[in-house]
């Protein structure tokens, strides 16, 4: 499994609406409200065997009321 985190902004006044849609799509192993440019953040971990664009966009990015996304992937360094 690959692990990345997903950075979501949303149009306003969608706040519960879009987090409680992420959250049941059961995709995200931790989620997290956040402060600064972005309004949450999400721990998700990608099958070795999926493409992490597709894997995203089919399963997140195309709950209405997400304005912006930021995509961050790890590596293992040690």
């Amino acid at each position: 499994m690959r692990c990345v985190f997903v950075q979501f902004r949303w149009a306003p006044g969608k706040t519960y609406e879009v987090a409680d849609a992420i959250y049941d799509r059961e995709v995200v192993s931790e989620l997290y409200s956040t402060s600064g440019d972005y309004d949450l953040i999400a721990k998700v971990y990608i099958p070795e065997e999926e493409d992490v664009g597709h894997y995203l966009s089919n399963r997140l990015f195309d709950i209405p009321g997400i304005v912006r996304t930021q995509t961050t992937m790890t590596f293992k360094a040690f």
